[in-house]
């Protein structure tokens, strides 16, 4: 975990007693409000990874697996697994006495029937993750059997509540799954059930007085306040109107004052699984940046520790290439050409004119609009500085600021766009948060946190494929070095920042990170200290 703060001292006695087991008898009842920025356009977790589900729905929904702060297998809805000897089957044996919130069992065609038929075909991610299932087999009501077709460890990772949260077959089998009633009314088998949606308001959960986990939940009920104003969430934070606030809900310099208050704490445990990355995804079809030659040149521009230092108060670190410098661990990351950490303006204003360029009078080159995402003012002010750096090389930008649902349209269900200031999810290997960026195969229309670049290269096709399936790791390496050799010249994607996220919340929430996901985990064992 790595706190940084004024109140460093303060911030880690407080963090750690917030990051790990309570250290007294859980308390019953009470209402925890937190923060969800922006609303979400969905709670479908099954077909949009859009961050604000995540707060909420893995609360309702669960997977097979969770994962502690160390990485480890935590059990769920799959009670032990066992892989074979050649990798080729993966024998889930399922938890028994588990319902779904309308009282039905959960069984293994409900296993079965989220894999193949939701998560390979509509989840985002899924029919990457999941490419290597050729069928799943249900011998009996609480054993599942994935056959692959070769060995993918990497699934295993990918079987948290967020990631692939369990659906109940008997409410979706044979119903358009995108636009099925549970994504406004979810039906699951976590520790809370859903029961309200007061649209541009809150969404309100409530304890599931049938939790398979005797003892769990312990709060009565959670609300997810929607506040669209920054200053406003800031200030119900320090009323204690609200209690949390996740992935920057609050504003980073908010949260400087507001973690020197007795009552407040700040943290960025609990977001090991997730390893975020800034980017700018560009149109590679068709506008001003169809020419790499350009995207380099914005890459060089840019003053990534500038960023990291003035916007987002020291949480993070340049990035230096299309995989995150956490994959050096494993060797897969490799430091890329074209990514300057304080930026270059006089190389990047070279490569313009030897690409043909020209200024004109006004000293402008070309025209162009960045959308930015719409999760908050750290974003707008991202979009300033972007705006500003592009414009010493003679690029004018002008900065699009939307609602979620006309953003999330504009970028990935009409491609009307030219360049994107977005955050994506590295996870915990490549093949489930970064392929999707890149294979032909992820360019899916109307499929959020895909490939809204449209980017296609048949090399880089062939590596992906040879990296999901290469069990040798020196050589899954090299593989991986040569896939950001290739990103690092063709420049669909300018990640720039390896972001670590914030997390503030009130010190009577005790028990609320005891998974790696975080904020994207059940909340099961969270209970409020009077």
């Amino acid at each position: 975990m790595k706190i940084k703060s004024i109140a460093h001292a303060v911030i880690m006695t407080a963090g750690l007693v917030f990051g790990g087991m309570p250290s007294q008898a859980q308390q019953a009842g009470g209402s925890l409000v937190f923060l969800v920025q922006p609303e979400p356009p969905t709670m479908a977790g099954y077909i949009s990874t859009s961050g604000p589900i995540g707060l909420l729905a893995p609360k309702i929904y669960e997977s097979l697996f969770d994962y502690d702060n160390a990485g480890k297998i935590v059990p769920i809805l799959a009670e032990t697994f066992e892989a074979s000897t050649d990798g080729k089957t993966i024998t889930f044996n399922l938890r028994k006495g588990v319902t779904w919130h309308d009282g039905k069992p959960f069984t293994s065609a409900d296993v079965q029937f989220t894999i193949m038929e939701v998560l390979k075909k509509v989840h985002p991610r899924g029919p990457n993750t999941f490419k290597e299932v050729s069928s799943i087999d249900t011998p009996d009501a609480h054993t599942a059997v994935l056959n692959l077709d070769h060995p993918a460890p990497y699934i295993l990772r990918a079987l948290s509540a967020y990631e692939s949260p369990m659906v109940p077959k008997h409410l979706l089998e044979g119903k358009d799954i995108k636009s099925a009633e549970l994504g406004n009314n979810p039906v699951g088998t976590g520790p809370f059930k859903f029961t309200e949606w007061n649209k541009g308001q809150y969404i309100r959960l409530d304890k599931n007085e049938n939790y398979w986990k005797d003892g769990s939940p312990y709060i009565d009920r959670i609300v997810g306040r929607f506040i669209p104003d920054a200053s406003t969430r800031a200030a119900a934070m320090e009323k204690g109107e609200v209690l949390y606030g996740a992935y920057n809900a609050i504003a980073n310099i908010d949260a400087v004052r507001l973690e020197k208050l007795d009552n407040i704490a700040v943290t960025t445990d609990g977001y090991s699984m997730i390893n975020p990355m800034a980017l700018i995804e560009f149109n590679t079809k068709e506008g001003p940046f169809t020419d790499a030659a350009v995207r380099r040149a914005i890459s060089t521009a840019i003053d990534r520790q500038f960023m990291i230092d003035t916007i987002f108060f020291g949480y993070g670190k340049p990035a230096s290439s299309a995989l995150s410098s956490n994959f050096s661990a494993t060797g897969l990351y490799a430091k890329m050409p074209n990514y300057p950490e304080n930026g270059d303006i006089a190389a990047a204003n070279k490569m313009l004119d030897a690409a043909g360029y020209a200024k004109d009078a006004n000293g402008v080159r070309m025209n162009g609009v960045l959308d930015l995402i719409p999760y908050g003012e750290d974003w707008r002010r991202a979009g300033e500085y972007l705006k500003q750096a592009m414009g010493d090389i003679g690029i004018a930008i002008e900065l699009r600021y939307e609602d979620v649902p006309t953003w999330l349209n504009r970028i990935y269900g009409n491609y009307d766009f030219e360049m994107n200031l977005n955050y994506f999810y590295q996870l915990s290997d490549p093949v489930l948060g970064v392929h999707r960026h890149y294979g032909t195969d992820m360019i899916r229309k109307g499929t959020h946190f895909v490939n809204a670049s449209r980017y296609s290269n048949p090399n880089i096709d062939k590596l992906l494929a040879a990296g999901m399936t290469e069990p040798n790791a020196e050589k899954r390496a090299v593989i991986y070095n040569q896939v950001q050799t290739v990103l690092a010249d063709d420049m669909p994607v300018v990640n720039l920042l390896e972001l670590e996220f914030l997390t503030i919340y009130n010190t009577k929430l005790k028990g609320a990170y005891g998974s790696a996901m975080g904020s994207y985990s059940s909340f099961s064992d969270a209970y409020l200290e009077d």
